[in-house]
């Protein structure tokens, strides 16, 4: 070997080395498989961002289907998908591995299998589960629009809903809290609102394990930073509630003051709560088009007609979706009635920690509030002991 081949031999040698000791350190993952059935079609290889869907990369798929892609390993566990046109298979990388996908393009995400990988069986389970409840909610309210359930069914119906979906989704966080399936499964909506509601504090409970989780395993990194922050936020938000709702929990309260509510009654007039004071008030939470409701009203009218001449006042909201059937209601009463046009939606029902029609309280002459209601059945031994 002449002298100029070999030191084109040491130069080579030298570069490889040289490239090869830059490369070290730099840990990076792959994605390969099959996808059948998708000759030509384009599959794309996306991150699942916070800021939104980043194409990574892509490839024009030939008859066997198959294909490879890989990218720098993320330093926390990170959601990835692989997309043909609004197909999508939505994966998770915790790790330096390599995951292997095969799926049939006549129906990505039904058919797709993930090799191995008990995070991505989690994460098709918690989507399998959102769907679900996403489909059988959208069912509700087409029944609830079409009025063949009234508010309080539809109410109970849609918490039924959400409570299978909640009691997996808690058993997978509480399991293994740090892991891509919890994050994945905590944050999960339907019709743009959160499954888990991150002001309440039973469902706080869940951000709480995975954010606090994912800063010990993850920290400083923009993902946990991102949950962190917003866990933050919730639990201020949730204790500016939970003072006011303190309030109105408690059986005796003094010198309070309740939040004021102001509606329109059956005349189109406004009625404020505080315009009240100088009478004791049962403030009623209810909706008139429910099976309970002609038992209820008959309770209260038995009960108005006894100590309304005496300083009692009765001021009911009705929550009914249809105004119409509240107002040839209530038109019928003798005591104060107003409408929330929310319906079901209203956040009277939240700030007045009102979780099941009917709800009531009993206030004092000077507006605090003596009682919450726990049983209508001793609603008139109440009201009896004022007088």
């Amino acid at each position: 070997m002449s002298k100029i081949q070999l030191l084109i031999t040491f130069i080579s040698v030298v570069a490889l080395l040289f490239l090869a000791s830059c490369n070290t350190g730099k840990k990076t993952f792959r994605v390969e498989g099959e996808i059948s059935s998708a000759e030509d079609e384009t599959l794309y290889f996306e991150h699942r961002a916070l800021g939104g869907i980043e194409m990574l990369d892509s490839v024009k798929l030939k008859k066997d289907g198959k294909f490879s892609f890989q990218e720098e390993a993320p330093q926390n566990p990170e959601f990835y998908q692989l997309r043909i046109e609004n197909q999508k298979i939505i994966f998770a990388i915790d790790s330096t591995e390599t995951l292997t996908v095969k799926a049939d393009a006549s129906d990505l995400y039904q058919s797709s299998n993930v090799a191995s990988s008990l995070l991505n069986d989690q994460i098709k389970k918690v989507i399998e589960k959102q769907r679900t409840a996403e489909k059988d909610i959208t069912d509700l309210i087409d029944q609830h629009n079409a009025k063949s359930i009234d508010d309080v069914t539809f109410m109970q119906e849609v918490d039924s809903v959400l409570s299978v979906y909640k009691t997996y989704a808690t058993n997978l966080i509480l399991g293994n809290p740090s892991s891509a399936a919890a994050y994945y499964a905590v944050f999960q909506k339907i019709n743009d609102y959160l499954i888990f509601d991150p002001y309440s504090k039973k469902d706080y409970a869940m951000f709480g394990a995975v954010a606090t989780s994912w800063s010990r395993y993850y920290p400083e990194t923009e993902r946990t930073k991102h949950l962190y922050d917003f866990t933050m936020n919730a639990l201020r938000i949730r204790k500016q509630q939970d003072q006011q709702n303190e309030l109105i929990s408690q059986i005796e309260v003094t010198e309070s003051s309740l939040p004021d509510i102001s509606l329109t009654d059956v005349n189109g007039d406004k009625l404020s709560l505080s315009s009240f004071k100088g009478k004791y008030v049962i403030l009623d939470f209810t909706a008139y088009k429910a099976d309970f409701s002609l038992r209820h009203n008959e309770l209260l009218n038995r009960i108005y007609r006894e100590y309304g001449p005496k300083g009692l006042e009765i001021f009911q909201i009705s929550f009914d979706s249809d105004v119409h059937f509240w107002k040839n209601a209530a038109i019928e009463f003798p005591w104060k009635s107003v409408h929330d046009p929310s319906s079901i939606n209203s956040r009277l029902l939240k700030t007045y920690n009102v979780r099941e029609l009917p709800t009531a309280y009993i206030l004092n002459k000077e507006g605090d509030l003596i009682k919450r209601v726990e049983n209508f059945d001793s609603l008139e031994r109440d009201i009896k002991e004022l007088f």
